[in-house]
C-alpha cells in the first residue's frame, strides 16, 4: 500500500511591539530575568487586562498580506492548562471566533506551484519561560509572560517535507517584509508545531495525526517531518496503530521523542474571557491597514523578473529576505547592472557571509563599495580574480575598495606593450606547445594565458593576454 503524506503547521510569531498584549511591561528578549512582570502578567487578583492595540493592527496587516477574511468581531477566549511557566493556569487566546481566516500562499517546490491554505490567524499572549540546566531545580521567567503572538494556522494541504519547508520560509519573508516580527528562531520569536499524519494514496479521511515541537530552525522541521513520515509508515505496515501524541524532536539525535498524549480543544475548556470585550474592528480600519501594505515578497520577485531582466531563480533568491533584497536594490542606485548585482550578491557576498558567519549589520562591503568595486572590474582597473579577494580585505580592513587596490597594487595591466613582451616571453618558452598550438589545439589556449597571468602575479588583463596569444601565434 502507497501511503500519502499529510501536514499541517502552526507558526507562532512574537509581535515587535514595545508593551506586552495585555499590559504595559516591556516585552523585550534578553532584559535581566524577572524585571518584565507585573500582576496582569502574573494573572494576580483584581488584575485587568487590557489589548494593545498595535498588536493588533499588526495581525490585521499579516491578515492582510495573505488573502485572509478580518472579523469585524472576534472574541478572546480563556485557554485553560496547567504547566509550571503559565502561572495564570491559562492562556487568554482566540478560539471560535479569530480575527484572521481563510487566507492562502503560494509555493514553488522543484518548480511546481502549489497554494496552501490558512484555515486562521489568531491573537494570543505567550507563556513564560523554564530554565531546566541547574538541576536538579528548574527556574521560571516571567518576561515573555504576555508577550503578542500571532498564531498562523495552515489547512492540512502541504504533501511533503519540502513544501512544508517552502511554506515556511514563505511566511517568514512576509513577516519580515511587513516588519512585524524579527523571525530569530535561536530566540523563540519565530516558532513552528507541525501537526502530520499518513493515510492510504487516493483516501479522503484523515489519519492519526501526531505533533512535534522543539524544532528551532526550518531545515529542523524539514528532518522532523521526514523522520516522523518515515516512522508512521513503519508503524502501518507492521500491523500497528498511531496513537495521536505530541513529540518533541532531538537535533542531537535526529529523532522525535514522546512527550505526552496529544490533547484535543475540549480538553482546554475554552470560555469566553470575561474581562475583555469583544475585538471590534470597522470596515474603514482594515481598508486603511491593507491600503498601507508595502511591496510583498512576491510582488518584487516579479518586478525583478519583468523591470530589471533577472532570471527566475535569482529573483527567488534575493527577495527570500527582505534586507538582502533591500541591499541588491541599494547597490543599483549606484552601479546600474542588475544582472553583475545579482551575481555578486548570490554567489561572492552570500558566501563570504556564510563562511565567516556573519549577518548584513556585521557586514563592512557596503552598497556603495559593492558598486565602486564593480565599477573598477568594468573599467578594466581590476580583473574579476583580485576583484574577488579585494572583496575579502573590504570585510577584513573596514576599507574602501579603491583603496585596496592601490595598496595591494592589484591594478590590472592593460599596457599592450607591456603585455606583448610578457606574452611573447611565455611563448619563447614553450616552443613544442606553439606548435601544438598553431597545428589546431586550442585547448592550450587555457595554458598560455595561466602562465602569462602567473607572469604578471595575476594582474594582467585575460581579455588583452588572450587578443595578444592571437596575434603573435597567427
Amino acid at each position: 500500500m502507497e501511503y500519502e503524506i499529510v501536514i499541517g503547521l502552526e507558526i507562532h510569531a512574537q509581535l515587535l511591539t514595545n508593551t506586552k498584549l495585555f499590559c504595559g511591561c516591556r516585552a523585550r528578549f534578553g532584559d535581566r530575568a524577572n524585571s518584565n512582570g507585573c500582576p496582569v502578567c502574573l494573572g494576580l487578583p483584581g488584575s485587568m487586562p487590557v489589548l494593545n492595540h498595535r498588536a493588533v493592527s499588526m495581525a490585521i496587516r499579516m491578515g492582510c498580506a495573505i488573502g485572509c477574511t478580518i472579523a469585524g468581531k472576534s472574541i478572546f477566549a480563556r485557554k485553560n492548562y496547567f504547566y509550571p511557566d503559565l502561572p495564570k493556569g491559562y492562556q487568554i487566546s482566540q478560539y471560535d471566533q479569530p480575527l484572521c481566516s481563510n487566507g492562502r500562499l503560494p509555493i514553488v517546490v522543484d518548480g511546481v506551484k502549489k497554494t496552501i491554505g490558512v484555515t486562521r490567524i489568531h491573537m494570543e499572549e505567550d507563556a513564560g519561560k523554564l530554565i531546566h540546566d541547574r538541576a536538579p531545580e528548574s527556574l521560571f521567567d516571567v518576561n515573555r509572560c504576555g508577550t503578542p503572538l500571532i498564531e498562523i494556522v495552515s489547512e492540512p494541504e502541504i504533501r511533503s517535507a519540502a513544501e512544508a519547508y517552502a511554506y515556511l520560509t514563505g511566511i517568514k519573508a512576509i513577516l519580515e517584509y511587513l516588519e512585524i516580527c524579527d523571525c530569530n528562531m535561536e530566540e523563540g520569536s519565530l516558532r513552528c508545531d507541525a501537526n502530520i499524519s499518513l493515510r492510504p494514496k487516493g483516501a479522503t479521511k484523515l489519519g492519526t495525526k501526531t505533533e512535534i515541537k522543539n524544532m528551532n530552525s526550518f531545515r529542523g522541521v524539514e528532518k522532523a517531518l521526514e523522520y516522523e513520515a518515515r516512522r508512521q509508515e513503519e508503524v502501518l505496515r507492521s500491523g500497528g496503530t498511531i496513537i495521536q501524541q505530541t513529540f518533541l524532536w532531538d537535533p542531537a539525535a535526529n529523532r522525535s521523542v514522546p512527550m505526552r498524549t496529544k490533547e484535543d480543544a475540549h480538553d482546554y475548556r475554552y470560555f469566553p474571557e470575561p474581562d475583555l470585550l469583544p475585538l471590534v474592528v470597522t470596515a474603514e480600519e482594515i481598508a486603511t491597514l491593507r491600503d498601507t501594505l508595502p511591496e510583498l515578497p512576491e510582488n518584487r520577485r516579479v518586478r525583478f523578473i519583468e523591470a530589471l531582466g533577472l532570471q527566475e531563480n535569482a529573483a527567488e533568491v534575493l527577495t527570500a529576505d527582505k534586507k538582502i533584497a533591500d541591499y541588491f536594490e541599494m547597490t543599483l542606485e549606484h552601479y546600474n547592472d542588475a544582472r553583475q548585482v545579482a551575481n555578486w550578491i548570490m554567489v561572492d557576498l552570500l558566501r563570504l557571509m556564510n563562511d565567516r558567519k556573519i549577518d548584513l549589520e556585521s557586514l563592512h562591503i557596503t552598497p556603495q563599495r559593492l558598486a565602486a568595486l564593480l565599477k573598477q572590474v568594468e573599467a578594466g582597473t581590476i580583473n574579476m580574480k583580485s576583484a574577488k579577494k579585494v572583496l575579502d580585505l573590504i570585510q577584513e580592513r573596514d576599507q574602501e575598495p579603491d583603496f585596496i587596490i592601490i595598496d595591494e597594487g592589484m591594478q590590472q595591466i592593460s599596457d599592450t606593450g607591456e603585455l606583448e613582451k610578457i606574452v611573447q616571453s611565455v611563448l619563447d618558452a614553450h616552443p613544442v606547445e606553439v606548435e601544438r598550438f598553431k597545428a589546431g589545439d586550442k585547448k592550450l589556449t587555457g595554458f598560455f594565458v595561466g602562465q602569462a597571468m602567473r607572469a604578471t602575479k595575476g594582474s594582467g588583463n585575460p581579455k588583452e593576454i588572450n587578443a595578444l596569444l592571437s596575434k603573435l601565434t597567427g
